[in-house]
């Protein structure tokens, strides 16, 4: 390997002992431990010539040397392959998210699984509603003058409401009012279906105007929600376990409390073929300049649904971590995307 090869490989050296031990690396821990076919004195010139070049560090108290952001970014952007997940990873991502039960199971299972594999904070956003469209609404009679709606998402979303109307139902009424708004809203975008939703009153025949309006007011609401501004959280516990210094560790606990901070990570993750990785000062938000996002899209398709990633310190196993959340989305995207 020429002089540039063997640098990259002492810096990958350093950031898998690094990752491991949360210790400074030397250049005889990584001749003993590296089978990289060089001297002491060769490793030892290609970790001062990284130094110069800024990818490691020498902390004041130590012989040894840490990777920066810049050598983690060198050390990302040279990953020629991901660390594949064992079947037994990909058996157990599969059973653990095929029980869930509907859309928000299929998110919490999610979660809950990313944290637990990546031993980081997992995020995962709601799917995006400009891309949802209506499967079916139920209407439920409860009493003569109360009914459940019950609106279904092509995503899985299901949103109960119940619709006090002032005015008493037959279960023929119901059938009717029922037909009328499948008719209408079936298939149609959300922010679509909510106009036609506000129009259907004026247009209803005799005896279901008055049961209309009162179903529209509840409806429209409903189809309005912004559930891609929902977030969910898992695993922030593994940031106290990662070794992370007080001040880093405060400042990603509050970008991580400032959901908009993390929002705005998660819908930049356009592309459920593409995981990207931020390093340090590549976040936006100065909180998480002590951090490491890696983030991607998920949903069928070409088009994500919505986002999902990890938060951590800088000082991850960025192989590992990269192949879950890519696995884990891809089986939320078969999940939901197939609903």
């Amino acid at each position: 390997m020429n002089a540039e090869e063997r640098r990259v490989a002492v810096l990958r050296a350093i950031v898998a002992d690094f990752v491991a031990t949360n210790e400074p690396v030397g250049s005889k821990a990584i001749v003993e431990r590296h089978n990289l076919g060089v001297s002491s004195a060769t490793v030892r010139n290609d970790m001062a010539a990284l130094e110069e070049d800024g990818y490691i560090a020498q902390p004041h108290t130590s012989a040894g040397r840490i990777p920066t952001d810049k050598g983690y970014r060198l050390f990302v952007d040279r990953l020629h392959q991901v660390k594949p997940l064992s079947s037994a990873e990909r058996r157990a991502i599969t059973t653990f998210l095929e029980g869930a039960l509907d859309l928000d199971d299929v998110l919490k299972r999610s979660v809950r699984l990313l944290a637990q594999l990546t031993r980081q904070v997992a995020v995962v956003q709601y799917p995006t509603l400009t891309r949802s469209t209506v499967r079916h609404l139920e209407v439920v009679r409860l009493t003569p003058a109360r009914l459940m709606l019950v609106l279904i998402t092509d995503t899985g979303r299901v949103d109960q409401r119940v619709v006090d109307l002032g005015d008493v139902l037959d279960e023929e009424d119901v059938s009717r009012l029922r037909a009328l708004l499948n008719n209408a809203l079936v298939g149609q975008p959300l922010a679509t279906a909510s106009a036609r939703m506000a129009e259907l009153p004026d247009d209803a025949p005799d005896g279901l105007r008055s049961p209309l309006l009162s179903v529209a007011a509840v409806l429209v609401e409903a189809l309005l929600e912004r559930p891609e501004e929902r977030l969910l959280l898992g695993g922030t516990a593994n940031l106290t376990r990662a070794g992370t210094d007080a001040t880093a560790l405060r400042g990603m606990l509050e970008a991580l409390e400032e959901q908009v901070v993390v929002l705005r990570l998660l819908t930049s993750a356009s592309d459920p073929e593409t995981v990207t990785v931020r390093i340090g000062e590549e976040n936006e938000s100065e909180d998480l300049w002590s951090a490491s996002t890696v983030s991607i899209g998920y949903g069928g398709g070409t088009t994500a649904l919505g986002g999902m990633g990890i938060v951590g310190p800088t000082r991850m196993d960025y192989p590992s971590t990269i192949a879950a959340v890519r696995a884990v989305a891809r089986y939320v995207g078969e999940i939901v995307g197939g609903r």
